[in-house]
C-alpha cells in the first residue's frame, strides 16, 4: 500500500485513527470497524461515507466522507492530464481557511508526486440536501449560491497570499494540450449529441470550437474561480437544516476573473428559465455582496465579464463530456450545461462581445 489510501478498500483503522487524532476529532480511543457506500455524482473522482465503529463505542463521530481517483481510467487520466487532484487537495490545505466560503472541515488531504493518486477525508455534513444539476433549483438556493460565490471571490480578489501560490499557477504545457485536443472533443460532442442539441445550440459549439478569441484568450489573474460552480457541487440545508449551503470539488480551482463562475452558474448552473426571470437579481445580489466583503462592484461594470462568462459552461461541458466516462447521467447533464449556457450566451451576445475584443 502507498504512503496513504487511494481506494476506500484500501483505508485501515490504524490509519484512519492516526488521521482523526491528528485532525482532533477523536480525543481517546480508536477506530475499530470501518464499512463504505458511495455518494454524489461526480466523474472525475468517487466519493464515498464512511461508517464507524469505536472502541470504546461513541468515542468519535459515527460517520465521515472520504473522496478518491476516479475508478475509471479514462476519467483518471484526464484528471491528472489537467492537474485536477493536485489542485483539490492544495485547496483544503493551503486556501480554504483564507475564504469565507463554506465548505466541509478537512481530516486528510494527500497527493501524489505524479498527481493520479489522492486522498481527502472530510466532516460528513450529513444530513443535506445535494443539489441537482437536472432538477434545477429554488430562488432560495440559487440566492445562497451567488453568496457563497462572493465569499469565495472576495476575499483572493487582488490577494497576493493567495494568487500567489506555487501549485496554483497555470501550466502552459496542460493549457496547449486542451487547446490541441478541443476541435476534437467537439467533433465527438457534435456527433453524440447531434438531434438531441437544439440546432442553433450546436452551431453555438461549433463557432466556440474555431474561435481563437476564445482558444487563446489570456486570463487576468484577478481572483479564484471555482471552474465548476453549479449544483451538483452543492449540498443544501446541511446539518438537517442547521446552515444553508456548502460548496464542494474544487478540482478544476484556477485564477482568472471571479464572473466567469457567476456566468457558469447562471448559465449552464440554474437553467434558463430560473435565470431569465432573476438574473437581474441575482447579478445585483452578487453586487452587494462583493461590497459588503470589502469590494466594491456595480452592475454596469461587470456586466460583459459576466455575459462572457458563461461561454465558460459551453467549452466544459464539451470537453468534459468527450474526456470523462460516459454515463446515462452524464449525458443529461453535458446537455443540460450546454443549453443553459448557450441560451445565455445566445441571449446576450457572448460570443460576439469576446470577438470584439
Amino acid at each position: 500500500m502507498a504512503e496513504f489510501p487511494s481506494h476506500p478498500d484500501e483505508v485501515t483503522q490504524a490509519w484512519l485513527t492516526a488521521r482523526m487524532r491528528g485532525a482532533g476529532v477523536l480525543t481517546q480511543g480508536r477506530v475499530s470497524e470501518i464499512a463504505w457506500q458511495p455518494i454524489g455524482t461526480g466523474q472525475v473522482g468517487d466519493s464515498v461515507r464512511f461508517s464507524l465503529t469505536y472502541d470504546p463505542p461513541g468515542a468519535g463521530p459515527a460517520t465521515l466522507a472520504g473522496k478518491f481517483p476516479a475508478a475509471d481510467p479514462t476519467s483518471r487520466g484526464t484528471a491528472a492530464m489537467l492537474g485536477l487532484y493536485r489542485k483539490e487537495v492544495g485547496f483544503y490545505r493551503d486556501i480554504a481557511h483564507q475564504l469565507a466560503v463554506r465548505v466541509p472541515a478537512t481530516y486528510a488531504a494527500e497527493v501524489s508526486g505524479d498527481g493520479v493518486s489522492f486522498v481527502l477525508l472530510f466532516e460528513d455534513l450529513a444530513p443535506q440536501r445535494g443539489g441537482n444539476q437536472l432538477e434545477g433549483c429554488s430562488i432560495a438556493d440559487a440566492r445562497h449560491a451567488i453568496m457563497q460565490a462572493a465569499a469565495i471571490h472576495a476575499p483572493s480578489w487582488h490577494n497576493p497570499a493567495i494568487l500567489g501560490l506555487e501549485w496554483l499557477q497555470p501550466d502552459p504545457a496542460a493549457n496547449t494540450q486542451v487547446r490541441a485536443l478541443y476541435p476534437q472533443a467537439q467533433a465527438l460532442f457534435a456527433e453524440r449529441y447531434a438531434g438531441l442539441l437544439e440546432p442553433e445550440f450546436m452551431e453555438l459549439c461549433e463557432r466556440l470550437a474555431k474561435s481563437d478569441a476564445w482558444l487563446g484568450r489570456s486570463h487576468a489573474h484577478v481572483a479564484l474561480v471555482h471552474g465548476d460552480f453549479r449544483l451538483d457541487n452543492m449540498l443544501f440545508g446541511i446539518g438537517d437544516g442547521a446552515e444553508p449551503i456548502a460548496v464542494l470539488d474544487w478540482q478544476t480551482l484556477t485564477l482568472g476573473h471571479p464572473l466567469t463562475d457567476i456566468g457558469y452558474f447562471l448559465g449552464c448552473g440554474i437553467g434558463d428559465r430560473l435565470r431569465r426571470a432573476h438574473e437581474d437579481e441575482l447579478i445585483e445580489l452578487y453586487c452587494a455582496e462583493m461590497s459588503r466583503h470589502g469590494v466594491p462592484l456595480m452592475r454596469d461594470a461587470i456586466w460583459r465579464d459576466y455575459v462572457i462568462g458563461a461561454l465558460h459552461g459551453v467549452s466544459t461541458a464539451v470537453f468534459s463530456a468527450a474526456f470523462v466516462e460516459r454515463t446515462d447521467r452524464g449525458d443529461a447533464n453535458f446537455l443540460s450545461m450546454a443549453r443553459g449556457a448557450c441560451a445565455l450566451a445566445l441571449q446576450h451576445g457572448s460570443l460576439q462581445l469576446l470577438e470584439e475584443g
